[in-house]
């Protein structure tokens, strides 16, 4: 029977391996429960985009995903080789059940469907938990190593991934940030412990407000609060961009306006884009955490 590598107490009390008559199967606790895993699954259907990208890096070949909003790096699942499972929020489940998949991995956008989803296929929530979003993430990565047997090359890009916010905490120590996710035309943003709360909590920056109220959604802000706050570091996810909202202002054309100009931010050169695709759509994969990290690295060169 495979042996549990040594790893973290919490992802140890994540993974346990059971011996079957014919078969090795993992219990993964997970945030909706407890699922028997069969290991090295060969009909994966995949929802969250940030274990798509994690599977894709380590090589392993999924059934089918949801189409619908697909980020550009990874538009090749687009192709009519991989089926189409509906949308993110609303999964096809009669087209599930026909692949017959071994495997479903979701997130919060389908965790409303998981009793259903449950009853097709072994199903694990692989979405991270933004309160503590990097253990979450280490132990939803150790996890997926384990189930496809790579858990080499799960820990090997962890530990580039601990390296990489380990000088980004240190470029990031005494500046202030503002996260602004903009939509049709308003900002919204995030503090501590929040979906995005790991720039603070982790990358080290310090939030301009420490009393923004934790939700899904974030808090909605005004052009005035930025520049009452003034952050050394405005940091914009551009929704509507990542959704393909025709017909909407570009995020860069909503937050440059006259007030927003009168900031540090502004005049230092110091208000990013970040990639939306990424911190939108995906993000807690080995792929776009990486590249998360890269973008708020690149803004403190």
């Amino acid at each position: 029977m495979k042996r549990i590598p040594l790893i973290l107490p919490a992802i140890a009390c994540a993974l346990l391996f059971v011996s079957a008559a014919f078969a090795q199967v993992l219990v993964v606790n997970h945030e909706l429960g407890k699922t028997e895993v069969p290991l090295n699954p060969q009909r994966v259907v995949v929802f969250d985009f940030g274990a798509l990208d994690t599977l894709d890096k380590l090589g392993v070949d999924v059934l089918a995903t949801a189409k619908l909003n697909l980020p550009p790096y990874l538009s090749k699942y687009g192709a009519a080789e991989y089926a189409n499972v509906g949308g993110l929020t609303q999964p096809d489940l009669e087209a599930i059940n026909e692949l017959k998949p071994d495997l479903i991995l979701i997130s919060a956008r389908q965790s409303a469907y998981y009793p259903e989803l449950s009853r097709i296929a072994p199903t694990v929530y692989a979405g991270v938990n933004t309160s503590d979003y990097v253990e979450s993430f280490k132990v939803n990565m150790t996890t997926l190593g384990a189930i496809f047997g790579k858990e080499t090359e799960v820990a090997e890009a962890l530990a580039e991934i601990d390296a990489a916010i380990s000088r980004v905490r240190l470029k990031a120590a005494g500046k202030t940030a503002l996260v602004a996710l903009v939509t049709g035309g308003t900002a919204s943003t995030y503090g501590p412990g929040s979906r995005y709360g790991f720039i603070y909590d982790v990358m080290g920056f310090t939030p301009v407000d420490r009393n923004i109220v934790a939700s899904t959604h974030g808090q909605n802000i005004s052009w005035e609060y930025i520049l009452i706050h003034d952050p050394d570091y405005i940091l914009v996810i551009d929704r509507d961009a990542a959704v393909g909202n025709a017909g909407t202002s570009p995020a860069k054309q909503v937050i440059e306006n006259a007030l927003v100009k009168e900031t540090k931010a502004y005049k230092n050169g110091n208000i990013v884009y970040l990639d939306p695709y990424y911190w939108y759509l995906s993000g807690g994969g080995l792929v776009s955490f990486a590249k998360m990290i890269e973008d708020i690295e690149t803004a403190l060169r």
